[in-house]
């Protein structure tokens, strides 16, 4: 079968079955492997689907990746965007860190870190610098969300308003061309704006797939952002809107965005 014909059943498989796979395709279609990641990632590059550790899903514009999923998506950049974002974080201070499979990433980088304060809403970060008897890590209160070990409501934004941070970590669902922080989780978005709110500085740590997404709730935009970490240079437009906001851009070595 051809790559044309190919393509429109990929995303019947996809629609059906809620999520396709490399080997699942392989099977089904007698191609090599190598055919089947060309196919998907020109359906990704289309925004038929959206590539996945070893497969795609049908892109969504309201509803999130499940969290294994996000936490396998372009790990290797969300390492290296880990390990600048926490060369930018001092030792002795009081750093905030939300929910996300990127600020975990960087909490992973902070394990020799000293004197630090961590507050998050997140218990998969609390777990990770609990291996570190230098910092003091501090776990908001919340309704916990079981897809990923995050805590959001009402709960967990009082919890916040009783810190004031010399630091926050965020991350984001998607980033508009317009410079909008975006995400999937209403709760969530509350929470995030008592983040900012409650911090002398914000670093938003991204990847490049999040250039690509699109969500439908707003947690701000870059010009309330101190520092941006991603790992590909940033669209014109969006550069533009950082340059006039006086928000500054750090770039990792530009590591695939899908492996």
């Amino acid at each position: 079968m051809g790559q044309t014909l190919r393509k429109p059943e990929i995303i019947s498989i996809a629609r059906r079955e809620g999520k396709v796979t490399v080997d699942m395709l392989v099977s089904h279609f007698g191609v090599t492997p190598q055919t089947i990641r060309r196919d998907l990632t020109e359906l990704a590059d289309a925004g038929q689907l959206e590539r996945v550790h070893g497969g795609a899903v049908l892109p969504s514009t309201t509803v999130n990746l499940g969290y294994s999923e996000r936490r396998e998506l372009n790990q290797p950049a969300k390492v290296d965007i880990a390990r600048l974002c926490a060369r930018h974080i001092p030792h002795d201070c009081s750093v905030f860190l939300n929910i996300g499979t990127t600020t975990e990433a960087i909490a992973t980088e902070l394990l020799h870190h000293q004197g630090l304060l961590v507050v998050t809403n997140n218990t998969n970060i609390a777990l990770i610098l609990s291996a570190n008897p230098n910092v003091e890590v501090v776990v908001t209160g919340g309704n916990l969300r079981r897809s990923d070990g995050g805590l959001v409501g009402e709960l967990a934004k009082q919890t916040i308003e009783q810190f004031r941070f010399d630091l926050a970590v965020i991350g984001c669902s998607a980033l508009s061309e317009d410079g909008d922080i975006l995400d999937f989780d209403i709760q969530e978005v509350g929470v995030s704006k008592a983040i900012i709110r409650q911090s002398q500085a914000v670093f938003l740590a991204a990847d490049a797939s999040k250039f690509e997404r699109r969500a439908p709730a707003k947690i701000a935009d870059l010009s309330e952002v101190d520092v941006f970490f991603t790992n590909r240079p940033l669209s014109h437009r969006c550069a533009r809107f950082c340059a006039t906001h006086g928000t500054t851009i750090e770039v990792t070595k530009e590591t695939p965005v899908l492996t």
